[in-house]
């Protein structure tokens, strides 16, 4: 078996699967990564992981490639698909890889593992890839920009329109770079500065980040960390962390989060508040409401009462003085982090998330006592989940910010403040 030649690293062997998984079977990079990984440690880890979600990203120009060289993937084996796939990302957009390590150990792959002799092409391919360093089209066009970039031509022509080109193309560009790693610092049990001095790895602060930010320089194990499991800090994008000081929820108040795991802005107010007043927390999902009911322990928010319900379904009286609305959504402001959603989504889910959020939207407005604060947040930027969405509901927001990956280094959200 593979598993046991000495001929494919462990890393690659993991990214390998992690691939196939995606692609054969639908499952989420992230999730297969922490199975097929589980044993590594280290640069084998970091390896294994710059390689999976690489090769995910760029599956649309890889796959040009492929077409150009070979023949089209859909008519490969998918072992060799595979193999072919993971050993180009290496040779055409991976620095510091040997080209002889990246081709041998992709033939070693696909002959493991393929059928029909694939393992010859894999590295007839390979080798004149190699070579040859063939590019890709520019992007001065939609269509060009969508092999470019490795993006599915309709969110390419969503973000033109939205956008304009050369925004377009910035926003297109950021979505292949590494996802920055951010930390909260949990000020029920620390403050930023205590935790910046106990942490093992350089870490920055700058007047743009929120408070309790601090942006980590460097590989750092986040959920291994002593101080994560005592509560010290949550893993969370700067783009979330802005959420909670929009809806400003004060000591004592009563606050309805709809929609609420995995529990990080939900955490972020009961902070906020100082563990003063009562945040209700509804999510759909049991084994979510479980998980976040763990990460408000962990974090010492005493104050959140998770709840399980459908939030379309809820039928609250006018009895809370701030409601955070954070519903499903296309998540297309996240694609740094999860490199398969560009690849699972599609106009037509977009569709049904807007008519979702409308009606969580409508019943959030009901629970709002007069007077009160909601905030609609989407860590999306396509105007059919945002604005469009408030206009259904029949409101106007006061004040709504767009974080765009590009301009601010973080993830994309939208954020709106309204105000009945």
């Amino acid at each position: 078996m593979l598993a046991e030649s000495q001929s494919v690293t462990p890393a690659r062997l993991a990214a390998f699967t992690v691939l196939r998984r995606v692609t054969e079977q639908g499952a989420y990079t992230d999730r297969a990564l922490h199975a097929e990984a589980r044993d590594l440690i280290g640069r084998d880890r970091g390896f294994a992981r710059q390689l999976a979600f690489g090769t995910v990203q760029r599956l649309g120009s890889l796959d040009h490639h492929i077409a150009a060289l070979a023949r089209p993937v859909h008519r490969l084996d998918p072992a060799v698909a595979a193999a072919l796939r993971l050993g180009l990302y290496q040779l055409l957009f991976l620095d510091g890889v040997p080209d002889h390590a990246a081709v041998t150990e992709s033939v070693e792959l696909a002959k493991a593992h393929g059928k029909g002799g694939g393992h010859r092409l894999v590295n007839a391919v390979l080798r004149r890839a190699a070579r040859e360093r063939p590019g890709l089209p520019g992007d001065a066009t939609p269509a060009d920009a969508a092999i470019h970039h490795s993006q599915p031509r309709w969110i390419v022509d969503a973000w033109w329109e939205q956008f304009g080109p050369e925004e377009a193309r910035r926003l297109l560009a950021s979505t292949n770079r590494p996802a920055e790693l951010a930390l909260r610092a949990n000020t029920l049990v620390t403050d930023v500065d205590s935790l910046a001095g106990a942490l093992p790895v350089p870490t920055r602060r700058s007047p743009e980040l929120p408070d309790e930010a601090l942006v980590v320089e460097g590989p750092f194990d986040a959920h291994g960390h002593p101080l994560f499991a005592a509560g010290a800090f949550q893993p969370q994008s700067r783009a979330s962390m802005l959420v909670a000081p929009a809806l400003d929820p004060q000591p004592g108040e009563r606050v309805l989060d709809l929609c609420a795991a995995p529990g990080g802005k939900t955490t972020h107010l009961a902070a906020r508040m100082g563990d003063r007043g009562t945040i209700v927390a509804v999510e759909r999902h049991p084994g979510r409401a479980k998980a976040l009911t763990r990460t408000a322990a962990r974090l010492g928010a005493s104050s959140v009462q998770v709840t399980v319900a459908d939030a379309e379904q809820l039928a609250f009286g006018a009895e809370f003085d701030r409601v955070l609305v954070d519903p499903p959504c296309s998540g297309l402001g996240t694609l740094q982090g999860h490199p398969d959603l560009r690849w699972r989504m599609t106009p037509e889910k977009v569709e049904e998330l807007a008519a979702i959020q409308v009606r969580i939207l409508e019943r959030a407005l009901g629970a709002l006592r007069p007077g009160g604060t909601l905030v609609y947040s989407t860590c999306t930027l396509t105007e059919r989940e945002n604005e469009d969405v408030l206009r259904s509901a029949g409101v106007a927001p006061g004040s709504l910010r767009r974080v765009l990956p590009h301009r601010d280094g973080t993830e994309g959200f939208t954020i709106a403040v309204v105000e009945p």
